[in-house]
């Protein structure tokens, strides 16, 4: 069997790398938001999507996103820390499980659980980036 030797630097690449494909998705999310909100939207509200004020919220949402990721992918790219973006966001999904939690009785039942769920892969995935990451010298 061969000898599979994994050093520090493949771990640090791996870490980048899972940054930004997060952040990759995380901006993508927030551009839908932006330009389709009732898209993002009705899966997590339901019907309630197309009202101006869940549009605007949508969009805002998605403008948080953007910022999120995009800063995220930065920091990736250019081999800077990227922990407290990782943790902000990760804070930001952390909020919207919660807030998903607290009103779930009054969201479609069919999505809540996916949104929900959604959201709390993303903090973990975040959480684990800004975790693993090593100190820079």
């Amino acid at each position: 069997m061969p000898d599979v030797t994994i050093t520090a630097g493949d771990f640090d690449r791996l870490g980048r790398a899972a940054a930004l494909a997060w952040g990759g998705a995380r901006t993508a999310l927030g551009v839908v938001a932006l330009l389709d909100p009732p898209r993002v939207a009705r899966p997590w509200i339901g019907d309630d999507a197309d009202r101006v004020g869940a549009l605007v919220f949508a969009r805002a949402l998605g403008g948080r996103d953007v910022a999120l990721g995009v800063g995220t992918m930065v920091a990736a790219a250019r081999g800077e820390p990227v922990r407290l973006w990782a943790l902000t966001a990760a804070a930001a999904d952390l909020g919207d499980v919660l807030i998903t939690a607290t009103h779930a009785k009054a969201l479609p039942r069919g999505h809540r659980a996916f949104i929900a769920t959604l959201a709390a892969g993303s903090a973990l995935l975040g959480t684990a980036v800004a975790l693993t990451e090593r100190p820079t010298p």
